[in-house]
């Protein structure tokens, strides 16, 4: 047996003995979230930016605007992209290269949640700025810097605060030639609210909301909600081979509304930290 699945083996053994007296190992309960910290604005030259601490975990997102031609099929979208990488200092399991799997999909389930809540109002006329010719391009980058578990819901929030605080040139559109001019005024994104996710795990019949590192690593089953700010749930997603039942469906969506008014509460409070922080520049 090689070293690491000795490792992993004990771990596991430590995490069910913890669970089967109904403990975790930083004390909280079942239910209870890690302190979560928003910084925004970390970053000078990204017009928008965030950098999150959910307990050991730390999540730097930051926002790259420019305007480019709409996808043939929807005319009259604007533009989200979100990417995700994981840092080789995030954890020693990390390397140098493109996204594997693990990033991928996070960025994925990241994307989805801010998509389907239309918290970005990809066809408002601020960002769809001449249907089929001109709208804004909004890339969502996510790095993440250490890994301490629930990558998901610290992603999905770095990416939310940042886009709260995103800017974009004021432009000027030409009626002869349809041509788009940026002026240097600028003004925020465009925004319907917010959106947050909240992840589950399930270990030997245990759910545990927001996992830390070692529940991650020991879960056989993980769900993930995205839900807006007024209760609606935008997207789910499975991952890992365990099952839940409808039961512990029910359970966790009961828990995840009043969870998820808390983050809600946490993006506002930092959003207007940022226009605290820029009156005062």
């Amino acid at each position: 047996m090689r070293s690491e699945e000795i490792i992993g083996s004990l771990e596991r053994k430590y995490l069910l003995d913890l669970l089967s007296k109904r403990n975790r190992m930083d004390g909280r309960g079942f239910f209870e979230s890690r302190p979560i910290e928003i910084i925004p604005n970390v970053i000078k030259k990204a017009e928008g930016s965030a950098m999150v601490k959910w307990g050991d975990t730390i999540v730097l997102a930051g926002v790259k605007t420019s305007i480019g031609a709409p996808f043939p099929d929807t005319p009259n979208d604007g533009v989200i992209t979100v990417n995700a990488e994981m840092s080789p200092i995030s954890s020693p399991t990390q390397e140098s290269g493109p996204p594997g799997p693990d990033a991928i999909e996070l960025a994925r389930v990241v994307d989805r949640g801010i998509r389907e809540s239309n918290v970005i109002p990809i066809k408002d006329p601020k960002i769809c700025i001449i249907p089929g010719k001109w709208v804004w391009v909004i890339f969502v980058d996510v790095y993440i810097l250490d890994d301490g578990g629930n990558l998901f819901d610290s992603s999905s929030l770095a990416a939310m605060a940042a886009l709260a605080n995103t800017k974009i040139n004021k432009i000027e559109i030409d009626d002869e030639n349809g041509e788009v001019s940026l002026l240097e005024e600028k003004e925020y994104l465009p925004r319907n609210g917010t959106v947050s996710s909240l992840t589950y795990v399930k270990i030997n019949e245990n759910i545990l909301y927001d996992p830390n590192l070692l529940e991650d690593r020991g879960k056989e089953a993980r769900f993930s909600l995205a839900i807006k700010d007024n209760g609606m749930i935008c997207s789910m997603q499975k991952g890992e081979s365990g099952v839940f039942s409808e039961k512990e469906i029910s359970q966790i969506i009961e828990h995840s509304i009043p969870q998820a008014k808390k983050i809600h509460q946490l993006i506002e409070e930092a959003s207007k930290k940022d226009l605290l922080h820029e009156m005062f520049e």
